[in-house]
């Protein structure tokens, strides 16, 4: 009976040595701009691919690698458009597409992480555009966690893509002229652990 005591106690004490550990693995990051890109490629009546990518962008990222669950929160800000073109960036901006003025921000919210071991894989979650919310899943290309050398934290980061149907947004500018609805979205980010 003793033995069979002592055995049940130590197997508490694994257990809630294990409960902790796993806690332990849920982590808090923070966007970090210089490495975080939203573009965006749609084919230009089948001859040339345009492509643009948003500049400023802040948000957060929660991952816990051992209970295989994580968030994303990235908001875009829609005024910051870079084609490398500035007549063209204004178009962009116009109620035609992204209607800046009228919706100055879009966000990107993924609470569904998909894993393989300790690197994810997919975020499916949500895209609001243009006061529209829509599902989107953002599949990674790559993924990883790095301890950087010059600010001496963790950082974990990825490519990801997607291509989504922009009519879902509203977005039909150009749709009956033969400009695709399909475009694809790159997603690279990178966040600092706090």
């Amino acid at each position: 009976m003793r033995k069979s005591l002592l055995a049940l106690a130590a197997i508490a004490t694994v257990a809630t040595l294990s409960m902790g550990t796993a806690q332990a693995e849920s982590a808090s990051y923070v966007i970090e701009p210089t490495h975080t890109f939203a573009t965006f490629e749609i084919s230009h009546f089948g001859a040339s691919v345009n492509r643009g990518r948003f500049d400023k962008k802040e948000g957060s990222v929660q991952i816990d690698r051992v209970a295989k669950t994580g968030k994303v929160d990235i908001t875009i800000d829609m005024t910051s458009i870079n084609t490398g073109t500035a007549a063209f960036d204004k178009h962009l901006q116009s109620p035609d597409l992204f209607d800046a003025a009228a919706h100055p921000t879009a966000k990107f919210v993924g609470d569904k992480f998909t894993f393989n071991g300790d690197k994810v894989t997919e975020v499916a979650g949500t895209l609001t555009l243009l006061g529209k919310t829509n599902p989107v899943v953002l599949k990674a290309n790559q993924f990883a966690c790095y301890m950087s050398p010059m600010i001496k934290r963790e950082v974990c980061g990825g490519d990801f893509e997607a291509t989504i149907d922009r009519t879902q947004w509203g977005m039909n500018y150009g749709v009956v002229w033969g400009f695709p609805k399909n475009v694809r979205l790159v997603v690279q980010v990178e966040a600092i652990k706090q």
